[in-house]
């Protein structure tokens, strides 16, 4: 019985958290960074302060988010992780640290907002609620606009069942498939923090259901069968994907995040591999994406 009491709990706690999400004020108007060299791992009081945004780590150093200044926080750090040493302090608006602004926008089929602005009233659209986080960008990126375009036209012209997204970040392609009607959606991310964003994103969207998120190797998760292959990633794990066995048993390849010297070595494999490259895009001059199906028995649509 109590066991049943605390599940009731918590399933009212996580309505009310995300009620309490989708009518909540902008966070990250105002951030106050802390750079540490070393690991920082803060305790459950630092991450359940309201004012805590996010803990980026990477090799040997950390980077701790907040809203506004927590001067006991340094101190506390030192004492928890004596190994660690604050470099220093920012603070600084999202749109400098971005260098752009958190706004709705529509790209394909898709209207893409964050949790404290109002959908689209497009009814023909596929609404995605986007909190950002602190250091993954708007969504806005020409990378991110050219895979929605291209995962919205392979998943319009037949039924795509299972996706693998590779370097999901906020989880935002992930989430676009399966709002097209993707049942089992796989998204992945080496860093922690961006499977936290991921995650919180998937709740907000309700599709805990289809899209699990969860940290690993880009490069450890070829073997996934799927449909749908997605990666918006460095190239330095970009060429490790596109060599491995198992990319032939793909439907369909979604493949960007490739500058132009990097797009030609990718289009070299794919060629030499018997991948045929059905749409190629760089709208900007600079960053490269292609939709490409590996050429196999039973691979004939969209050509």
């Amino acid at each position: 019985m109590i066991k049943i009491i605390l599940q009731i709990f918590g399933i009212v706690k996580f309505y009310f958290a995300i009620k309490a999400a989708m009518h909540m004020k902008n966070p990250y108007q105002n951030l106050v960074i802390y750079y540490f060299e070393g690991i920082i791992d803060p305790d459950r009081a630092v991450t359940a302060d309201p004012r805590f945004l996010g803990n980026w780590q990477e090799s040997d150093t950390s980077f701790v988010f907040f809203c506004e200044p927590v001067p006991t926080f340094a101190k506390q750090m030192a004492v928890c992780h004596p190994g660690a040493r604050l470099v220093d302090v920012y603070e600084m608006t999202f749109e400098q640290w971005h260098g752009e602004s958190i706004v709705p926008y529509g790209v394909a089929g898709f209207y893409v907002h964050p949790p404290w602005e109002q959908g689209s009233s497009d009814p023909d659209r596929h609404h995605i609620i986007m909190d950002p986080g602190v250091v993954f960008g708007t969504g806005r990126h020409q990378t991110t606009h050219d895979c929605l375009e291209l995962v919205h036209q392979v998943c319009a012209a037949e039924k795509i069942q299972t996706v693998v997204d590779i370097g999901t970040g906020t989880g935002l392609l992930a989430l676009g498939v399966a709002a097209m009607g993707c049942r089992r959606v796989l998204a992945c991310d080496f860093n922690l923090l961006a499977v936290q964003t991921a995650r919180k994103n998937i709740l907000l969207n309700r599709c805990e259901d289809r899209v699990l998120a969860f940290q690993a190797r880009g490069e450890t998760m070829m073997d996934l069968p799927c449909d749908l292959l997605v990666a918006n990633i460095h190239y330095d794990i970009m060429q490790h994907l596109i060599a491995h066995p198992a990319l032939m048993a793909k439907k369909y390849l979604v493949l960007s995040g490739l500058l132009p010297s990097q797009a030609r070595k990718v289009k070299k494999t794919l060629e030499k591999r018997q991948v045929c490259i059905l749409d190629h895009r760089c709208p900007d001059g600079i960053w490269n994406t292609f939709l490409a199906m590996p050429l196999t028995d039973n691979n004939h649509s969209l050509q």
